[in-house]
């Protein structure tokens, strides 16, 4: 009698055709090894040029309702993969990522500011509406 919701997100690295994508807490074998993770995908991508480290962070986020309706909507972040960590906020792959239109990474940005350009954040905002009504929201 209540909605369920969930999401998945995820680093698409266009250098290697989106992956990791929904792999990406797992990317060097384990869960959630961030290191592990952010060195792999360094080194796959070494040898790339600047221009071409492309990536964007991409987040699915789906509700279905007690009266059986599903929506399904996505946000995203576009950036570039920087080749050397920057800054300590953050989580995953924050520390070599820098969003469009910023010249620090997400690991370097504050907590409001990372929340505003999210993929996890536009995608929940986009799916919140739906929600409302179940929470005594309007």
């Amino acid at each position: 009698g209540l909605p369920a919701v969930a999401d998945d997100s995820g680093l698409c690295v266009d250098a290697l055709n989106g992956m990791p994508g929904v792999l990406s807490a797992r990317w060097a074998g384990g869960h959630g090894d961030d290191d592990a993770n952010l060195d792999l995908v360094l080194g796959q991508i070494s040898d790339v040029p600047d221009r071409r480290r492309t990536a964007s962070f991409q987040c699915a986020a789906a509700v279905a309702l007690p009266d059986g309706t599903e929506r399904v909507v996505e946000g995203s972040v576009e950036g570039t993969l920087l080749r050397a960590r920057r800054g300590g906020n953050g989580f995953g792959y924050d520390p070599i990522f820098q969003p469009v239109g910023f010249d620090i990474t997400t690991a370097q940005m504050d907590p409001a500011t990372k929340d505003v350009i999210s993929h996890r954040g536009k995608a929940l905002r986009a799916i919140a509406p739906k929600i409302a009504p179940f929470i005594g929201a309007s």
